[in-house]
């Protein structure tokens, strides 16, 4: 199937797709003019439901660019404030990755290569892991170095602006966002940014060079090497490290090492984010390998959001002032930050110190126990974030979206361990650095000032 082809083809099926949303809300509307408010709520949420399947479906059987977007909403759903039933349908797009013929794999392998001598002794047929937009391989060179291949699927990059303008106006005709048309257009772009990134393979080889220099020599904490003179734009060939998933992980591993793969996790972020500047901004179970001893490996670096000094050093100033109750001085970097318009209502302002305080939770305790029976921070941070939402001058610097998103993905695979650690100690140690550097009293020592 040529490229205008299989374009027409994902254009009718997400148009096609938008007529049955946009008529079943209509259809809906009429039944409720006729039925109580309690049987119209009702109403309500079974046609979210429906049209929540319809579009998983649908992203399901197109793959590729679609799928990730899904993926993406998914993870960001509660900051939309997306009705409940389109956000845990959405999230099974996770594991919901179409494994490719290895037929198809070795095709693209051997095309990439076609003009060099082929590196590989032998590729298992088998893939190590699918995602939406590649597949991972274990591979031999003709050495016997064991390596990992990334095999980008074939034209998924041909589809990226059309199925991100198709999804919007779905869910636009679904009546799913209660968030400005402004807002929603700096999400998709964003998520459009991070999603041609995660298709340039040759920004992703420098993203795992400068990640490989960054934990090199830091204990317990690594990223693959990559093997550059085997990588292409289709192709990624990298060390193989070793490790157990995060399910396995938690079922298996002592108390003791689930402490110290916790504790590596937080190092692992607030260094990237705090100090390197360049976060790993895609952090789920499935990119990570943990060891029996707790020593953790992080993969997959194909969505990597930067920051310039002057962001970490407001973000770091905005924690600080949030952990040590100052409000005034919270407020004032929020604005700088422009969370908050500078002229605003003292109802908005208690809605984000309400919302800030929930999150503050974990770093304003010695010891905090996440996923105990206490651990209420993500119905709390829903409920608080719902009533800001409320209002319409309130709204995130397109800076925090991967970054809180990284977050959750860090406090979501914490929780699975049921850990335990001081995080405001390894929060504060990397904030006071970051606001040292940008003030001049600090070398800056992150890779990132000479990296490309």
């Amino acid at each position: 199937m040529g490229k205008t082809t299989r374009k027409i083809s994902r254009l009718a099926k997400l148009g096609a797709l938008s007529s049955k949303i946009s008529g079943s809300y209509l259809s809906q509307k009429i039944r409720s003019s006729l039925q109580s408010k309690d049987v119209e709520e009702q109403e309500l949420q079974n046609t979210h439901l429906d049209n929540a399947e319809r579009i998983v479906d649908v992203m399901v059987d197109l793959k590729g660019a679609a799928m990730k977007v899904g993926q993406s909403i998914a993870v960001v759903a509660d900051s939309l404030d997306l009705p409940k039933e389109i956000s845990s349908v959405l999230s099974r797009l996770n594991d919901q990755a179409t494994v490719i013929p290895f037929e198809k794999i070795e095709e693209v392998v051997r095309a990439e290569f076609a003009e060099q001598e082929f590196p590989f002794l032998s590729i298992d047929p088998v893939p190590l892991g699918t995602a939406s937009l590649a597949q991972a391989h274990a591979a031999t060179l003709h050495d016997g170095t064991q390596v990992v291949i990334k095999v980008l699927h074939e034209g998924v990059e041909d589809s990226v602006d059309t199925d991100l303008q198709a999804l919007k106006k779905i869910l636009q005709v679904g009546r799913f966002w209660k968030r400005s048309r402004e807002e929603i257009d700096i999400l998709f772009d964003e998520i459009r940014i991070r999603l041609l990134e995660e298709l340039d393979y040759e920004k992703e080889l420098l993203h795992l060079q400068y990640f490989y220099r960054v934990f090199e020599n830091m204990d317990g904490i690594r990223t693959p090497y990559p093997y550059q003179e085997y990588c292409t734009k289709r192709v990624l060939t990298m060390q193989r490290l070793l490790g157990m998933p995060l399910e396995k992980f938690c079922e298996t591993a002592s108390d003791t090492s689930k402490k110290r793969a916790g504790d590596l996790l937080c190092i692992a972020f607030h260094e990237m984010a705090y100090v390197q500047r360049a976060l790993h901004a895609d952090p789920h179970g499935g990119n990570y390998l943990f060891q029996k001893n707790g020593n953790i490996g992080i993969l997959d670096f194909g969505c990597v959001k930067r920051y310039d000094q002057r962001f970490i050093a407001l973000y770091s100033q905005f924690g600080n002032a949030l952990v040590d109750t100052k409000r005034q001085d919270f407020m004032g970097v929020a604005k700088e930050l422009e969370i908050i318009p500078k002229e605003v209502s003292l109802e908005v302002e208690n809605a984000l110190w309400d919302l800030a305080c929930a999150a503050a939770k974990v770093f304003q305790q010695d010891t905090f126990f996440i996923g105990s029976e206490h651990d209420t921070l993500l119905e709390d941070l829903k409920r608080a974030s719902k009533k800001l939402l409320t209002y319409s001058n309130v709204r995130g610097p397109r800076n925090m979206i991967f970054l809180h998103r990284s977050l959750m993905g860090i406090y979501s695979m914490l929780r699975k361990m049921k850990h335990f650690g001081h995080y405001e100690q390894i929060r504060r140690t990397h904030a006071n650095l970051s606001i040292s550097v940008f003030s001049g009293e600090k070398e800056d020592i992150s890779f990132f000032k000479n990296f490309e």
